[in-house]
């Protein structure tokens, strides 16, 4: 493995970079680089072949041989720093990411580049959601159905906001993402013949009453507003899930793993 650099210093202008990569949207839409911890989110984005630009290892928690070897394969290779204590408490968002850290390279998730593999493809679109958690609740969910795609309809935070990442334990990493306009998404979905399911409150079936053996995209809105009137003018079928309570909505990333894995249920999961 190669020789690792050495950072002991707060001042260092490696540190301040991480840190601002952390911290600002702007810089990392400027740089096209975002920031990650942890020994399984690393190994994903490998896996994922995002290109990792530097490792950051604090030697005292990482001393992981196999992993270190593992790296040595990739191209470009990463470079290699090791950091001090003061320096790790400082970068990482958590006490048990394991020492590890890098800054990666950015993809640019068009639609165009979006590969759809199966003739009966299965999608969630989310339009304009904004909370991270939500977000990354949202990646787990597509990742553990084996989705084949989620799109981002009129995006309105950045994918690689760190709580994303951190939300999603990885599996951003793991799923194809495209981010679109609204327009432009639903344009998609119809050259595809796709079939639209909106979420929706009015003129909609109970999600079980629902056909999702066929070409689906499933569509969710923020819980505040819903979808926009451009989704449901589009749609072929809205659909809702029966409350048995007081409020009449659920919050958003609970309501997509409902409906994906009735449609799992029916595909023969």
């Amino acid at each position: 493995m190669d020789q690792f650099k050495q950072i002991h210093s707060l001042q260092n202008p490696l540190v301040k970079k991480v840190l601002a990569l952390k911290d600002k949207s702007r810089e990392r839409k400027r740089t096209g680089l975002f920031v990650l911890e942890g020994r399984q989110e690393v190994q994903l984005a490998i896996k994922g072949k995002f290109e990792l630009e530097t490792l950051l290892i604090y030697p005292e928690v990482c001393d992981d041989r196999d992993f270190l070897k593992s790296l040595e394969d990739l191209r470009p290779r990463p470079e290699l720093i090791h950091v001090s204590n003061e320096i790790y408490k400082k970068l990482a968002y958590r006490e048990t990411t394991e020492g590890i850290l890098a800054m990666a390279k950015a993809k640019s998730h068009r639609l165009e580049d979006l590969a759809i593999h199966t003739e009966n493809p299965f999608i969630l679109v989310a339009e304009a959601p904004e909370k991270p958690g939500n977000i990354g609740a949202m990646l787990r969910t597509a990742d553990a159905a084996n989705l084949d795609a989620l799109i981002i309809a009129d995006p309105k935070t950045d994918l690689y906001n760190p709580n994303i990442i951190r939300s999603s334990v990885g599996s951003i990493f793991t799923n194809q993402i495209a981010m679109a306009s609204t327009s432009d998404t639903i344009a998609f979905l119809r050259e595809k013949n796709i079939s639209i399911l909106c979420a929706a409150l009015t003129a909609s079936k109970i999600y079980t009453h629902i056909d999702f053996n066929r070409p689906s995209a499933l569509v969710v809105g923020t819980e505040a507003t819903g979808l926009s009137e451009k989704w449901l003018e589009h749609s072929h079928q809205n659909i809702i899930i029966p409350m048995a309570g007081q409020i009449d909505s659920l919050n958003v990333s609970v309501s997509a793993a409902i409906l994906i894995f009735e449609g799992l249920r029916q595909r023969g999961l």
